[in-house]
């Protein structure tokens, strides 16, 4: 059973705390790429702050994580991590690269998504998309998820004594 349409505010706080925990969280690839480069905080924050991307970012903590010199166990546990960024990238791009709309009163809501369809022979764009309670509790497993990483990263910061 569905709960009852979410309202505008509603929908405000939990998209502002969506976006509030993935910036924290990855941010701290930066601690995760001092210790992979073996370089100091700024140095990494210098790198993270280069790449314009959380595509890019992630990208280069798996590259630096799959070199040979990198232990398998951290190897193992940082991979594990970045799979599970990238998972929770999707419904946080959703909501970050979206046209929100909602009837008069600030009740029915709905997405439209800002990207291109591309098919053989036309384009589609804008996939329009209920916000119910589906979407709420998606919006909300998400944050926990992303949570969880957060811890996760910083307990392996603190166990392979990653510059912090």
């Amino acid at each position: 059973m569905n709960k009852p349409v979410p309202h505008f505010q509603e929908i405000l706080l939990l998209t502002g705390q969506l976006n509030y925990t993935w910036t924290n969280t990855e941010s701290l690839l930066i601690y995760l790429i001092a210790g992979l480069a073996q370089v100091d905080k700024e140095t990494a924050i210098v790198i993270f702050l280069t790449l314009n991307t959380t595509r890019a970012r992630i990208d280069l903590v798996e590259r630096l994580t799959k070199l040979r010199k990198t232990p398998a166990e951290h190897r193992r546990e940082i991979l594990a991590v970045t799979e599970r960024m990238t998972q929770e990238a999707k419904l946080r791009n959703k909501y970050s690269h979206c046209i929100y709309s909602f009837d008069g009163d600030g009740a029915s809501g709905r997405t439209q998504l800002m990207r291109i369809f591309d098919t053989k022979n036309e384009i589609r764009y804008g996939k329009i998309e209920e916000l119910n309670g589906n979407e709420i509790k998606n919006i909300t497993n998400c944050i926990e998820n992303l949570i969880s990483i957060n811890k996760q990263i910083w307990m392996l910061i603190k166990k392979y004594s990653y510059p912090c």
